[in-house]
């Protein structure tokens, strides 16, 4: 068990279905972001929505709206830009899995980046590997290439990735993107657990990836859906550090919606009745040795 952990509030996420209590527009995203930084999330963690379709985008202009409403704000919460969009192949069908289906969606490396080199946060997330998404015929595709030159280029921004691993392999992908320099130390893990096809939430699964973590990494860990706030009470136990959020989770208790501060702060009453002490911004930003961005 470790004594202080930092909260990660996920704002809003790329696919979480529209419901009055989930931010959209970059107002209310920025808004949900301050909000949860003033509950106790040193780490804010952001995707941005289309404004038509509602559905995840990776508009570098919506990510300025977010990101400039945020530091203007009274808050300086961690930043933490997604760099997730932009790996979705979603073929044809079984029989004719040529061409590719609408909703594909596979820029390049850098153009999957443009966003961190214009806005500079201090972490941004990259998902280190491949998987099929929820059923049907998505597939999130991660090459080894594509993580290699990924982390690369944030590497030369200095930006630390945070890399997220939805299953075992994934965190194979991460020891060797160790080994071989792309991620400076201190490495960020992220430990993705419930998600459909991916590493399921359960406590025998999350030992065997924690006794994978690369020696010195900083990890955290959170469970989707209704596993995601007994996973705050579970994160500390494994040495991992907390993630809440509307992206994971959309309830505070059955039926009742939440919003991002509330999530934060029925995290924060979870840690200190376990006398578990929460970390400020600044602190993480001391432990991850961070850069702190214009």
């Amino acid at each position: 068990m470790i004594s202080e952990v930092f909260v990660t509030c996920a704002v809003t996420g790329s696919a979480t279905p529209r419901q009055k209590n989930v931010p959209i527009t970059p107002e209310e995203i920025a808004d949900s972001a301050i909000e949860a930084a003033r509950a106790g999330a040193a780490v804010v963690h952001l995707h941005v929505r289309d404004l038509e379709t509602r559905k995840g985008s990776r508009n570098p202009a919506l990510y300025r709206q977010v990101v400039e409403r945020i530091r203007k704000s009274n808050v300086n919460p961690v930043i933490n830009l997604t760099a997730g969009p932009g790996c979705s192949i979603v073929l044809g069908g079984p029989e004719s899995p040529l061409p590719l289906a609408a909703g594909t969606d596979m820029p390049g490396a850098i153009e999957r980046l443009v966003h961190v080199e214009e806005l500079r946060p201090e972490i941004c997330s990259i998902d280190c590997g491949s998987m099929n998404w929820a059923g049907g015929e998505l597939v999130m595709a991660n090459s080894s290439g594509m993580l290699r030159a990924m982390t690369r280029h944030v590497q030369k921004l200095g930006v630390r990735p945070e890399l997220e691993v939805f299953d075992t392999g994934h965190l194979m992908e991460v020891r060797d993107l160790v080994k071989e320099g792309f991620v400076d130390d201190p490495p960020l893990i992220q430990l993705c657990m419930g998600t459909r096809y991916g590493a399921p939430d359960d406590l025998h699964t999350l030992l065997a990836l924690v006794h994978q973590v690369p020696p010195g990494a900083i990890y955290a860990t959170f469970a989707v859906g209704r596993m995601s706030l007994p996973w705050v009470a579970l994160a500390p136990l494994v040495g991992a550090n907390v993630r809440v959020g509307l992206e994971d989770n959309l309830y505070l208790s059955h039926g009742r919606l939440a919003t991002n501060a509330e999530l934060v702060q029925r995290a924060v009453e979870i840690l200190d009745r376990m006398g578990v002490r929460i970390m400020g911004a600044d602190e993480v930003r001391e432990k991850l040795k961070l850069k702190v961005q214009a």
